[in-house]
Formats: C-alpha cells, structure tokens, sequence
C-alpha cells in the first residue's frame, strides 16, 4: 500500500511548537511526514499518490471529553424528533406517522421542541401557539396509543405533555392534586386535566419523587435503541469533526460492554476513552450503591482497565456527589434560590466518606480517580480530602482527573493545580447558565463560572467537551476567546483565552488529559485522525468561527465522510 501525500493545503498541527505546514503524508493509518510540499513528498517516495488539497484547512479531529455521546443518542434514538417543529399541527402529522408503524397500546414518545438541551434559542415558546399541544391534539394524532412529548435536562421548571391515554395509564384524573410535589398537574374549566405538567417534569437529574416515580413507568431506556442509537450519535460527532470521545460520566458497565460490541464488530467511527461510575444516579431507577456493591464496581473498575486498544480503552472509575444548578443539586457554599424559590445549598447524591474511601480505594489499587466536580461548596470538601491522602494522585504517569469544576475560585484552582490534577471542562456551563446563575445566585458568582484563563494560568492540564452543548465545536473555540451567555448575548465576566490555547484544549492537551499519546496533534507517527475544514479557525473573524464547516473528517487515514473513497481523494461535499 503506497502512501497519499495531502499538499497545497494549510496544516494545523496543533503540536507544542503550534506549527503550521503546507503538506502531510499518511501511511498504513498513520502520520509519516509533515512540511513543505517538497519535503513530504521527497518523504513519502515517487510512488505516493498525490492529492491536492486546494487550499484547504487541515487539521486535528477533535476529542470531546464531555460528549455524553451514549446517553444522548440512546434517549433520542426512539423518539419522534419535534426539534424543529413549527406548530401544533406540525406535532400532530410526526406523531400520526410515528403511529401508522407503532403497535396498538405502545408508548409514542418525543424530543422536546427546541434546541437541546438549554433551549434558548428555541423551544416551544417558538411555536406559532407559543405552547405545547394539549391532550385533544395529541388524541387527535394518536387515539389508540399514549403519547408523551419529554422535557429535558438540565431546564427546570419545564414543561411535558401527555395525551389522554397516556394520562390514564399513569392514573393522572380530575382527582388528583393541581400540585403533587413539585409537579403542576394543568386543568381545564372543567378540572381536567389537560395534559401538560409543569414544574420538575425533566427525566434525569429530578429531585421530585412524583414525577420519578411516573417516570419508573415509562420505556425510557429502551435495549433495542442502544446500538442504533449509539451508531447514529457517532456519525453525528464525526459530521461536527469528532474523531474521539472519553465517556466517563454516568457510564454503567453495560453501557463499556456495548462499546466494546461496538469494537468487536467493527462499528466505532470514533476512538473511545471510558470509565464506569462508582455509583450510578440521575436516572428515576437508579438505586444507592451500599458498602459491599460499592466495594465490587471499584473492583470490576480495576479489572476492566485497558489502554492498549488503539480504538477503545476503559481507564478509572468516576464517583460525583451533585448536580444541576437549575435543578437546585449544585453544591455551593453559600445558599441560593433553587428553582421554586426555597434556599439551597444543593443536593449530596453520594455521602462524601463514600468519596474518600473511592479516594482510598484508587490510591491503594493504582486506579485513576475521576471526579465529576460542579459547585465551590464540594470542591472545598475535595480539595481537603485529596491533600490528607498520602501518596501520588496519579495512575502510573496519568494525574487523577476532576471533570467540570464549573464554579472554581482562585484558592481553589491554585490548590487544584498544586496536587498535579487534570481537567475537563466546557464552555457550555457559562455560555447556557450564566444568566441563570446571576438570577439565582447573584452576579458575584459569575467570575467563577468556568475560569478558564485562570485554569489554563495556573498549569493545569485542560481538555474540554461539549457536554449539555452548543454541540458545535467550533462555538465552543469562539465561546472560549469571547465568552458570552446565551440567554442574552452579552459578554461573559470570565475573560477569554488565545485561539491557540482553545483549540489545544479539543485536540493535544485533550489528549495528554486522556494519557493517550499518539493522538490530538498531526505529528509524525501519530494516527491519521485529522478534518478538514472549510476556514482557518486560527485566522478567520471569531464571529464566522461558529459557521466553519467540516468538509471531511478522517479515522486511521481513512474517510469517513464518503465510504466509497479509500483515502485517495477528499469528498468535494461536507459530511451529511
């Protein structure tokens, strides 16, 4: 097999020295030679086929290290998509056709409308009714199956819909309470409920035990979904230029062993980092994990570890104590309004001398800790445990990771950086809650709300991930030089970072982060994971940065957007 050089093209490579080229080469999956045209050529020998790039951008495919790719495409997989519906009636003609092919009796359920998962620059308040279809519509589209229009994480208060059918097989009727905790049950003039539910109605991350326990009776998770679901999720990460992923929140282990299906047969299209959860929630079924269950995941975590896989490695365990601020589990220091107006401080999933002795356990055994992080309140309860352990926060030469610190002061990231941590984070705490924050807790805390200047400042190792999204990575590379909160548009209080160092943070740094040393730059002998793009995102105006098109996007030196081409050429077209 003879080697394709790439030339006449504009070559990021994202290394340590942030040099650009005009050409590569790749041979057998792998970078064999960057530089001037002359050079790879000479490099890559007479017989090399040649193609000529035009002028385009190459560079790194991106490593998202927060994607939730699994979960996100498991849950809509099922669904009817009302994301971009436009009215009532528009609902109704998706929800018939979903219909015509689903069995009598079985659940019709659907995406929210809008833009996951913040909604803010969409959601049904842009409907042209300016709200949610009621049961009489939804009866109309579906008379012989419940339908169940879904609200999503992390919004709340928010807003469901179920037709009559549905209302009746979770025994919703005129008797029960306008108010059953803090769900709002709709009703008519004449008591009936409408079908819309108000209130904590979300299906993950909801401290309501009523609309839990209706939520228990719903196929939310539904077995047949996960492959095609996660297929279709990946596919989606490489059309946005997402070459690899570390899935290492919420990750049970039937969620690594469909990875690893998924590798077996030969169906990743991106590289996969994972590590299971030490002890699993957010779900409506998920149960607390005791001593010895506790004792037996930290064990089956241990066994599990492989980094030798060059498509998927399962290294470390997670453990993460709270949640959401819109839902009021942020764990801060001080009190904040939660959001029915009580004052918090948060909500604790996870005992914090369960956290110490996951701390303990990894440690002893050699495990690489992770630790999903979000208020200042539990960092500072962190932060006193982690320096009382003695011996390195490290396995072998990979630092323990803390995912999102999203409210992080200056102390506090000082004292991250000096117990040798790593980080991931992502801009899509301050660019979808910011606004939030500063109405529930108060302009002060907004300096604090993903500080990456002062991340990157103070040495940490930073990779960042898209998680609650915008999904578009380029966004998130504008959101990191300029940050701004969606709700209004108006600058962040956090400053910005270089280009340079927001694109290092998707693509090198995100790798060191991983441990995974031959990807995230173009450098000789690294795997050809590489995009091309329609703009230099180095160079162009930050407000173009978010229109930046990936034309193409390669794994192991070979096209995945056109199947048909081999490497031999680019498709002229972008990726569907």
């Amino acid at each position: 097999m003879t080697s394709t050089v790439y030339t006449h093209a504009t070559v990021i490579t994202c290394n340590r020295a942030g040099s650009t080229a005009q050409a590569l080469a790749i041979d057998k999956g792998r970078i064999s030679a960057v530089g001037s045209d002359p050079h790879v050529r000479r490099e890559a020998g007479p017989d090399a086929t040649v193609v000529d790039l035009d002028g385009a951008t190459v560079m790194p495919g991106f490593i998202d290290t927060h994607p939730h790719l699994l979960h996100f495409g498991v849950i809509a997989q099922p669904l009817v998509d009302l994301a971009d519906a436009v009215d009532h009636k528009d609902i109704a003609a998706r929800i018939t056709a979903r219909a015509q092919t689903t069995p009598l009796g079985e659940w019709i359920m659907t995406t929210p409308v809008g833009e996951p998962h913040y909604f803010l620059r969409r959601s049904y308040r842009d409907l042209a009714e300016g709200v949610l279809p009621d049961r009489v519509v939804l009866d109309r589209a579906a008379p012989h199956h419940p339908v169940f229009i879904q609200a999503w994480a992390p919004v709340i208060p928010n807003t469901c819909v179920l037709n009559s059918a549905g209302l009746q097989r979770l025994e919703i009727h005129r008797r029960t309470a306008d108010r059953v905790g803090d769900v709002w049950v709709e009703k008519d003039a004449a008591g009936e409920p409408t079908g819309r539910l108000h209130g904590a109605v979300t299906l993950y991350y909801n401290n309501d035990d009523y609309m839990n326990s209706l939520l228990r009776h719903l196929p939310l998770l539904q077995p047949n979904a996960f492959e095609p679901g996660v297929i279709r999720a990946m596919r989606e990460a490489n059309a946005r230029g997402v070459t690899t992923v570390y899935e290492a929140h919420a990750m049970d282990f039937s969620h690594i062993e469909l990875y690893q299906w998924l590798r077996s047969t030969d169906q990743l299209s991106v590289r996969v980092q994972c590590a299971p959860e030490a002890h699993i929630y957010g779900m409506p079924d998920d149960q607390p994990v005791d001593g010895d269950r506790l004792l037996s995941r930290l064990q089956r975590a241990a066994h599990l570890v492989d980094r030798d896989d060059d498509m998927l490695r399962i290294d470390g365990v997670t453990i993460g104590r709270g949640g959401s601020c819109h839902s009021g589990q942020l764990l801060l220091r001080e009190p904040y309004r939660g959001p029915f107006g009580a004052m918090t401080t948060g909500r604790s999933f996870v005992p914090a001398d369960t956290v110490e002795n996951v701390m303990r356990f990894c440690l002893a055994s050699g495990l690489r800790l992770n630790m999903m992080i979000a208020g200042n309140g539990e960092l500072d309860i962190y932060l006193d445990q982690l320096e009382h352990l003695k011996g390195p926060l490290r396995a072998e030469d990979r630092p323990w990771i803390v995912q999102h610190a999203a409210v992080a002061e200056p102390h506090q990231i000082t004292r991250l950086a000096e117990l040798g941590l790593d980080l991931t984070t992502t801009m899509s705490f301050s660019w979808g809650k910011g606004e939030l924050f500063a109405e529930r807790i108060g302009e002060h805390i907004l300096e604090h709300l993903v500080p990456l200047q002062r991340f990157l400042a103070s040495g940490l190792t930073v990779g960042c991930g898209t998680d609650w999204g915008p999904k578009n990575v380029f966004e998130h590379l504008a959101l990191a030089v300029e940050p701004r909160y969606c709700a209004t548009g108006r600058r962040a209080a956090t400053p910005g970072i270089a280009r340079t160092d927001a694109l290092a943070a998707w693509t090198r740094t995100a790798a060191q982060v991983l441990g995974w040393s031959d990807i995230g730059s173009l450098n000789v002998g690294n795997h050809a994971d590489m995009i091309v793009v329609d703009r230099n995102p180095l160079t162009c105006r930050i407000a173009d940065l978010p229109d930046t098109r990936v034309l193409a996007t390669m794994l192991n030196g070979g096209w995945l957007a056109d199947p048909a081409t081999d490497g031999a050429e680019v498709p002229s077209k972008p990726l569907k």
